[in-house]
């Protein structure tokens, strides 16, 4: 490129990059726009009111109440179910083992004897190429 046209480029360059901050500057006087608030102070609607706004419960401040303390009877119940759920994995553990025992019992089945290979396709019997191509 010509001298002159770097100069002139380099000039535009510098300009763009000058007005852009003086516009920055400009735009961030101290007096700040707020939300809702329009350019330079000028006030826009007037503050937003929330209709749906529902205070928080105390549950939700707070968290859930603790859980009632179980009567006799039910903490007899509760043992009792954890017993019949341990019995019925024990069973089933055991249903297991005795099933993977009787498959271990059984004579594997005689060896498939192997097949002979395919007789070879015509493009398996084509030379191969020659080394270099012809041109």
């Amino acid at each position: 490129m010509p001298r002159p046209m770097l100069r002139a480029v380099a000039w535009l360059i510098g300009l763009g990059a000058l007005s852009s901050f003086s516009l920055a500057l400009y735009n961030a006087s101290p007096p700040g726009r707020l939300p809702g608030e329009g350019p330079r102070g000028k006030s826009g609607a007037g503050a937003l009111q929330a209709m749906e706004a529902t205070p928080l419960s105390q549950e939700r401040i707070e968290g859930p109440p603790p859980p009632p303390e179980l009567t006799p009877e039910e903490k007899a119940k509760q043992e009792a179910d954890a017993k019949a759920k341990a019995e019925a994995a024990r069973l089933a553990r055991l249903e297991a083992e005795q099933v993977k025992a009787a498959e271990t019992t059984v004579t594997p089945a005689t060896p498939v004897p192997a097949a002979e290979p395919a007789p070879p396709t015509p493009a398996e019997k084509a030379p191969p190429p020659p080394e270099d191509p012809p041109f």
